[in-house]
C-alpha cells in the first residue's frame, strides 16, 4: 500500500508522455493532410487534436490541480467544441458557431490568467498592450466591411476578447505569451480570409499550425507556471 504514493509521479509522466506522442502524431498528420489538400483527413484529426492537449495537461499535473490549470482544461474544452461544431453548419452558421465556442474558450483563457495580471504586459509594459489593442483594432477594421449584422458584432466581441487572452497570457509565462500571438494570428488569417478576401497561400495550413502550436505553447506555459 506504500508503494502507490512513490509510483504516481512516474505513472504520471508515462502517461504525459503517451499523450504528448498521440498529440505529435495527431498534428504532423493534419498538417499534412492540410498540405494535400485531403480534407476528409484533416477534418477527422482536428476532432482529436484538443483532446490530445488537455490529456497532456491532465497527466503532466497532479492532483489537486491549480485553478490555472482547471480553467485551461475548460478551455481546451470549448476550443474542442469549435473545431468540432462548425461541421454540423454551413455559412454563417458555420462560422457563428465556431465563433460561439471559441470566444466561450477565450473567456476562459482571460478568466484563468487574471489572476497573473499584474505579471503582465498590461502592467509592466502599457505600450505594449497598446500593440495588441492596434492589432485588434486594425483587424476588426479590415473584417468589418465584409461582416454585416450579427457577423460584425460577433468579430467585435470575439476580437476584445481574443486580444485579452493574448494580453493576460503575459503574465503567465513566456511561453503562454507566445501561444497567444500565434492564436491571435491564427484568427486573424481566419477572418481576414472570410471577410477581407486576403487569403494568404496555403492559408489553412498556417491556420492550423499557429492554431495549434499556440494551444500547445499556452498549456507548456501553464505547466511551467504550475511547477514555478
Amino acid at each position: 500500500m506504500t508503494a502507490a504514493p512513490a509510483d504516481r509521479p512516474l505513472l504520471s509522466s508515462r502517461a504525459a508522455r503517451v499523450a504528448a506522442g498521440v498529440l505529435a502524431a495527431l498534428a504532423v498528420v493534419h498538417l499534412v493532410a492540410q498540405l494535400l489538400d485531403l480534407t476528409p483527413v484533416a477534418d477527422a484529426t482536428q476532432w482529436f487534436l484538443m483532446p490530445a492537449l488537455a490529456a497532456t495537461l491532465w497527466c503532466t499535473t497532479t492532483s489537486p490541480r491549480s485553478r490555472l490549470v482547471r480553467l485551461t482544461l475548460v478551455a481546451l474544452g470549448f476550443s474542442w467544441v469549435g473545431d468540432t461544431l462548425p461541421d454540423g453548419f454551413s455559412g454563417d452558421a458555420a462560422y457563428l458557431a465556431m465563433v460561439g465556442a471559441f470566444l466561450c474558450a477565450q473567456v476562459m483563457y482571460v478568466v484563468a490568467f487574471w489572476p497573473h495580471r499584474r505579471e503582465s504586459v498590461l502592467v509592466r509594459h502599457p505600450a505594449a498592450s497598446a500593440v495588441y489593442v492596434f492589432l485588434a483594432v486594425m483587424l476588426v477594421a479590415t473584417s468589418l466591411p465584409g461582416a454585416p449584422g450579427v457577423l460584425g458584432v460577433a468579430v467585435v466581441v470575439y476580437a476584445v476578447c481574443l486580444t485579452s487572452m493574448a494580453v493576460l497570457a503575459t503574465g503567465v509565462h513566456g511561453l503562454a505569451a507566445i501561444g497567444g500571438l500565434l492564436f491571435l494570428f491564427s484568427d486573424a488569417m481566419i477572418a481576414l480570409g472570410l471577410f477581407a478576401d486576403a487569403v494568404p497561400p496555403l492559408s489553412e495550413f498556417w491556420i492550423m499550425a499557429s492554431y495549434v502550436l499556440g494551444q500547445v505553447l499556452i498549456v507548456a506555459g501553464v505547466v511551467a507556471r504550475q511547477r514555478g
